[in-house]
């Protein structure tokens, strides 16, 4: 059998409703999470994940 591993949220820690394996590989992915309804851009290899972290959107002057 597959070895498994339920996805946490990276701000509140909780399970989220996707598995990953050991083979899985996600690029640019939004995971929602149901329980802090924060979603946040991750990437995943090897059962890894990171998190994206975008610039803000600058003020623009005239």
């Amino acid at each position: 059998m597959e070895e498994t591993m339920w996805l946490h949220c990276p701000i509140c820690k909780n399970k989220t409703r996707i598995r990953l394996r050991k083979d899985t590989v996600l690029e640019n992915i939004p995971l929602f999470c149901p329980k802090c309804k924060q979603e946040t851009l991750i990437n995943v290899r090897q059962q890894n994940m990171s998190v994206v972290r975008e610039p803000d959107a600058q003020t623009q002057s005239r």
